[in-house]
């Protein structure tokens, strides 16, 4: 209990959990409408598995980067708060949690993920792969972090060409004329994706890797709850971020030069969104890490003061416009007719490292390809 207190002080609700039933205590306005869909997608998560989760309790972080330091938790009886947020870091102890996006970002008028899937799944028919621009293609917001402006300097000038084609998202211009140039599925046209970090991670990214072409990924300073399962040179082609540019560049050539493994990885990629992160896959994830969570418990939780129960009617009746169309496009309308998927075992510790070590080997791999490139390029002049 004292640990789940601790983590209160950055947290913007407290969520129980309590004979089936789900009650919110809110501390503080989150940015935009993010605890609000959130907690929508755990009603959901109740509708589509009644009765299912055992009594919890917990806190949720909205914003961005994670705040629970490993460094100050590493005495055995040290109990680090368990906080839930939408990322962490190799630093960090905060509890990974799918964002709520998955359930709609209104404010950017980015559709339920189910259905932002069935529409990306359409959009890349319209162009086969060897038939894309063959550069790598961005658009988002470069003023939110100065790795976003780094990037901008790679973009195509009378000097310059480093095979890519970088563009800015300007949001309050969208939502002016109605988010027309903003439809993910429309911005499966060229060959390469880029993705890079924002703030922390990025909600963009699993909408970039749907593609069915190859991501070419920065590399990472966070994670989400899925990233971490994907394997360089197989789900997308890692890029340097202290050498943006020349990475870029080499990424595209060598795609170029190697359309079939270029083509390969873009569709393993793009599979592993459009498979392993289908919807349902995500409600199992939730259930089970909310699941295993609640067997750390020592107490029985108790309904705040302040807490209010919620059920889907609850959330969605105030709401209006974009927010309600959301709400009712992402509703789980019965319970599932099957239980959540089983669980694996957790890895042994020389099976995880056996895991990472060939990660970290495959992007050293592509290290030392693009040295011997820019040495050659060095070599021709």
């Amino acid at each position: 209990m004292e640990m789940v207190e601790k983590a209160r002080k950055t947290a913007h609700f407290r969520l129980v959990i309590l004979d089936g039933k789900i009650y919110v205590e809110k501390f503080r306005q989150s940015i935009q409408t993010r605890a609000l869909f959130t907690l929508w997608g755990i009603v959901q998560l109740m509708r589509r598995y009644p009765g299912k989760l055992p009594d919890l309790e917990l806190m949720f972080d909205c914003n961005d980067r994670p705040v629970i330091q490993a460094k100050h938790y590493r005495q055995p009886d040290s109990g680090p708060p368990p906080l839930f947020r939408y990322c962490s870091d190799w630093k960090s102890l905060d509890i990974v949690f799918p964002d709520w996006s998955f359930w709609g970002w209104a404010e950017t008028n980015m559709k339920p993920w189910r259905i932002v899937l069935k529409d990306m799944k359409e959009g890349n028919k319209r162009t086969k792969w060897e038939d894309r621009v063959p550069y790598a293609y961005w658009r988002g917001n470069p003023n939110v972090c100065p790795w976003r402006a780094d990037l901008m300097k790679c973009n195509v000038t009378d000097k310059n060409d480093w095979n890519t084609r970088l563009y800015v998202q300007d949001w309050d211009k969208e939502a002016k004329i109605g988010y027309k140039q903003s439809n993910v599925a429309d911005q499966c046209t060229h060959r390469y994706k880029i993705y890079i970090e924002g703030w922390a991670w990025s909600v963009s990214e699993k909408y970039i890797l749907a593609c069915d072409s190859p991501t070419l990924l920065v590399s990472l300073h966070w994670h989400d709850f899925f990233v971490r399962g994907m394997i360089p040179q197989k789900h997308y082609w890692p890029v340097r971020d202290n050498d943006k540019c020349k990475s870029l560049k080499f990424a595209v050539e060598y795609g170029n030069f190697h359309t079939q493994k270029a083509k390969a990885i873009g569709e393993a990629g793009s599979s592993f969104i459009h498979e392993d992160l289908k919807m349902e896959n995500v409600y199992d994830y939730i259930f089970h890490l909310l699941y295993e969570y609640a067997k750390l418990f020592k107490y029985k939780p108790t309904i705040p003061p302040n807490a209010v129960e919620l059920c889907a009617e609850a959330v969605a009746c105030p709401a209006n416009g974009i927010w309600k169309e959301f709400m009712e496009l992402s509703l789980e309308k019965s319970p599932s007719n099957s239980i959540p998927c089983s669980m694996p075992p957790p890895y042994e510790p020389q099976e995880l490292k056996s895991f990472i070590d060939a990660k970290v080997k495959s992007m050293k791999e592509v290290e030392a390809w693009e040295n011997e490139y820019w040495e050659k390029q060095i070599e021709k002049q």
